[in-house]
């Protein structure tokens, strides 16, 4: 197994241990999955590839906290059921492996409206703006992949804050990552 990191901006990487395959991927969806899906198919060790994304995320309600491994991660922003209804599936929602319960919900919109929190906190536990994305890029090409997230902020005003937050953040994603490289 080779495991390549990703996440969104340097600082959310910045204790990955040294001499780990690192992708900084840039914010967002859209350059999430082409940077995803290009170093996957460019890979030399595509065969025993296993993708590990890691980032910060807002929690949806008062009481999350903390580190996250994802079970179920879903694309707030399309219109599934007005795609359902004309009888196509807009695959807006990812299983991943194992037996994790956390729910990430991922959009291209920075969330700090309180109105925003509320609706999508029915569906989901926290919210990024890149999970959905490299779940699916690795997905459909056939790579495992863990979605690893630590609760920066509650996704509302004071979201914000975040550049306060990111390097603890940081300190418990590289943590994760080295155990998980060790365990590998």
């Amino acid at each position: 197994m080779h495991t390549l990191v990703v996440a969104a901006v340097e600082s959310e990487a910045a204790h990955v241990p040294e001499g780990m395959d690192l992708l900084i991927t840039g914010v967002g969806k859209s350059l999430a999955a082409v940077a995803v899906t290009r170093a996957i198919c460019e890979h030399p060790r595509r065969d025993e590839l296993v993708v590990v994304n890691i980032g910060t995320a807002g929690a949806l309600r008062d009481n999350v906290t903390g580190l996250h491994e994802i079970g179920t991660v879903v694309n707030h922003e399309i219109s599934a059921e007005a795609i359902r209804e004309i009888g196509l599936d807009p695959r807006e929602v990812i299983e991943l492996p194992g037996e994790r319960d956390a729910v990430l919900a991922s959009g291209d919109v920075f969330v700090t409206d309180p109105a925003v929190r509320t609706a999508l906190a029915k569906r989901a536990d926290l919210v990024d703006m890149e999970g959905y994305a490299i779940a699916l890029a690795a997905t459909e090409l056939g790579v495992p992949v863990h979605l690893v997230k630590v609760v920066s902020d509650n996704a509302h005003e004071t979201a914000h804050d975040w550049s306060a937050a990111v390097d603890g953040c940081a300190q418990q994603l590289g943590a994760w990552v080295h155990e998980f490289a060790a365990t590998a």
